[in-house]
């Protein structure tokens, strides 16, 4: 491996990552509050991280030879290394009193899991706030894709880093250039942040509460800085325009490409390209199938007589969940048994391919599906040649192979780490708990059942479990194999 390129390109990651500090301290000198100095250190830290890496890098370096091996070692290791700088403010302004309750929610923000350990969000200042919403900003469409737009000269190279960083089992590219594909991705992201944002100030909402919920929307994170999240504002206005956009952000971001372009350029065939997409049909049917059935459950539950607030109620929280946002309007932990069953269900889940969401993905869901209807189909007919399509083309048994494998490991992981977490745990937590802890961090969704339920926080838990779930949240993010392949040694082999 080549180690002083992994250790040039790091440098520049984390230099990214040091210098966006300087967005939240804005708001410090607006507030004129003390943590300025704390967010000043924060980033003098992380510029002097930056300049030992790069130094580290000396020498002659060909950005174009970044082959799987280095790409993998930067992924891995640049997003543990945005975590570990990026927890400095927390520990600066004093309001997380551990390296480890800092690491956990700096980790959750990039993930965007939006698991926290802040007891008391409101009472923390509006840079570290901004900050804290910043981090799932960034890490929503990704830290290395940031990089690829900004960093032109990563080449050719940026193509092994963009593979690895974004989520799907096939990534795709915009256009032949992944600069350009990077730039239009931040664009359109930038782009739904800015719409989110008006229309929530529309709603009577400050400028400051609007703008961190547009980027821990349209992120999928769900960190709010209110106590009580979306559920502070009671609002239905509010609601419904946060259920919109966690709809539209767990799409494909290469659907909203299709989308533009039809208007900008005309194109009126991406129409149909859109509509015929199996996974964006896939995610709306169940998300239309999932919403109704958890409103007939409030409503015949007896939580909701009016049926539109049982709808909107359902709605959102459904949209949430399987886009892995994890924001919520009330207490869904005392749903009925059949609501909360649902709940389980799109913690599984997640969004479509290429979004921000987190989770096993629709079109694994939808391809696993397929392959079981058609391995049912061929023991009732045995001459039978029943192949598995999505959108009209006939999927590859390596493919096949490769999604099957993804998730047999990710349920082995799920299970290493439930016992690991009732290990660490001390008897502290009941298999409900622990399991749906495990389950929404590396889902990344944040919220869970039990005494990790929505109306809970993560404080409380020992250390060994929050380093357990930050390695799940992780390992959700970059899906399974760029954290894991870090352990064995023939990675690190040239």
């Amino acid at each position: 491996m080549r180690c002083r390129l992994v250790a040039r390109v790091l440098s520049l990651v984390s230099l990214i990552v040091s210098f966006s500090m300087a967005f939240p301290m804005i708001w410090a000198v607006i507030d004129r509050t003390d943590d300025l100095q704390a967010f000043a250190l924060s980033l003098a830290c992380g510029v002097g991280f930056s300049f030992a890496l790069f130094r580290l890098g000396k020498g002659s370096v060909d950005y174009e030879e970044l082959g799987i091996r280095e790409a993998l070692a930067v992924v891995g290791l640049s997003w543990v290394m945005a975590t570990a700088v990026g927890a400095l403010p927390y520990v600066f302004t004093d309001v997380l009193h551990t390296y480890t309750d800092a690491f956990f929610e700096t980790m959750s923000g990039f993930t965007t899991t939006g698991a926290s350990v802040m007891t008391n969000i409101e009472g923390a200042p509006r840079s570290l706030l901004f900050w804290r919403g910043m981090t799932q900003w960034l890490g929503g469409m990704g830290i290395i894709v940031l990089s690829l737009a900004i960093l032109p000269f990563l080449g050719i190279g940026g193509l092994e880093l963009y593979k690895i960083e974004a989520p799907g089992p096939t990534p795709e590219k915009l256009t032949p250039r992944m600069q350009q594909t990077a730039l239009l991705l931040w664009g359109i992201y930038v782009l739904l942040t800015a719409m989110e944002t008006a229309f929530l100030m529309f709603g009577s909402m400050s400028f400051f509460d609007a703008l961190t919920h547009s980027f821990t929307t349209i992120s999928t994170g769900g960190f709010s800085p209110r106590n009580a999240s979306i559920a502070y504002y009671r609002s239905p206005y509010v609601e419904w325009v946060v259920t919109v956009f966690m709809f539209l952000s767990g799409i494909n971001f290469t659907l909203h490409y299709l989308f533009l372009t039809v208007f900008s350029r005309g194109n009126q065939q991406n129409w149909h390209k859109i509509w015929r997409d199996d996974e964006f049909r896939f995610y709306l049917y169940f998300v239309f199938a999932v919403t109704v059935s958890a409103t007939a459950a409030l409503v015949l539950g007896g939580l909701h007589a009016n049926l539109g607030n049982a709808v909107r109620a359902a709605a959102f929280q459904v949209a949430s969940l399987v886009t892995t946002t994890g924001f919520f309007s009330e207490n869904y932990a005392l749903w009925p048994s059949f609501a909360q069953c649902l709940i389980l269900l799109l913690l599984f889940v997640g969004g479509c391919a290429g979004s921000t969401a987190g989770g096993l993905k629709m079109v694994r869901i939808l391809v696993l599906v397929r392959t079981v209807r058609a391995e049912i189909w061929n023991f009732l007919h045995p001459r039978a040649v029943v192949r598995t399509k999505v959108n009209g083309k006939v999927i590859s048994q390596v493919y096949l192979n490769s999604i099957t494998a993804f998730f047999i490991l990710y349920m082995w992981i799920l299970c290493v780490a439930c016992l690991a977490v009732t290990a660490f745990g001390n008897g502290r937590l009941d298999i409900l708990t622990a399991f749906s802890g495990v389950l929404t961090c590396l889902g990344n969704t944040g919220p869970g059942l039990g005494a990790l339920g929505p109306a809970e926080n993560y404080a409380w838990l020992p250390a060994g479990v929050k380093w357990v779930l930050s390695f799940c949240m992780l390992v959700g993010r970059l899906e399974l194999y760029a954290v894991l392949l870090l352990f064995f040694p023939a990675t690190w082999k040239r």
